[in-house]
């Protein structure tokens, strides 16, 4: 099993439209530094799923024929504006498991195309051949969901978009032997948002769950110049993503 993380980025990204600061500046021009809204593939054993459709360009990147389904923290636009392309294709379904929103996001309902929306139940368990994947609540403006992601005896965890995480999930979540914790991590430390983890939020789970590495996505501006600035202060099990890292179990 191992996740590409595709986009690392909050809703504005790298470079920030308009921004012509240090950072911003240097991801114009070298686009490894950029990072593009939050979205990852999860590969295992021959099977591919994304999570998240944020990156605009999947049609390009990927086969449909590649895909086995999609995973859907939730339907805020800068976590689903991919799929507004993808779904004239021609290829048969693709399944989108996804939180019970009864809203979704703009038509994506009213004209799936071809992708068939499977509503999941929290903590409720999904068997995909040898993976197997848990729908865990979290704390956002939208119903959205983090998935515990395990086979083989390997466990991660994807959460984003969240702010702290519910008692049961995370009681959940230590109980667990988890090699990789990927969490929202959108704002530098003393920045307080009522949506999304600030660093402090961030290294507060990591100490209350422990896994052997946490990484960082969901990374918004002012966090990305505060980590060009601070980034070696931090705790080595604890680690900032970028568009295009692949982490393997």
């Amino acid at each position: 099993m191992q996740i590409t993380l595709l986009g690392t980025g909050a809703a504005g990204g790298i470079p920030l439209f308009g921004c012509q600061c240090s950072v911003c500046s240097t991801a114009k021009l070298n686009p490894s530094l950029r990072r593009e809204p939050a979205c990852a593939l999860l590969e295992v054993e021959g099977a591919a799923y994304l999570i998240d459709v944020g990156i605009m360009d999947i049609g390009e990147r990927f086969e449909a024929s590649f895909l086995n389904g999609i995973f859907l923290t939730h339907f805020h636009p800068d976590h689903v504006q991919g799929l507004f392309h993808i779904r004239w294709g021609k290829e048969p379904n693709i399944s989108v498991f996804c939180p019970p929103d009864k809203d979704g996001c703009a038509d994506l309902y009213k004209h799936p195309g071809l992708l068939e929306f499977i509503h999941q139940k929290k903590y409720a368990a999904l068997k995909l051949e040898n993976l197997e994947v848990t729908s865990l609540p979290l704390i956002h403006s939208k119903l959205t969901y983090g998935y515990l992601f395990q086979c083989a005896g390997k466990s991660l965890a994807y959460l984003t978009d969240t702010k702290g995480l519910p008692p049961k999930v995370l009681e959940y979540l230590t109980s667990t032997d988890l090699e990789y914790l990927i969490i929202d991590t959108s704002y530098p430390p003393d920045v307080d948002n009522r949506n999304h983890n600030n660093l402090n939020d961030t290294l507060a789970l990591h100490d209350s769950i422990g896994p052997r590495k946490t990484i960082m996505t969901h990374i918004g501006h002012d966090f990305d110049r505060w980590l060009k600035q601070h980034g070696d202060e931090l705790p080595s099990d604890v680690i900032a993503g970028y568009d295009g890292m692949t982490l393997k179990l």
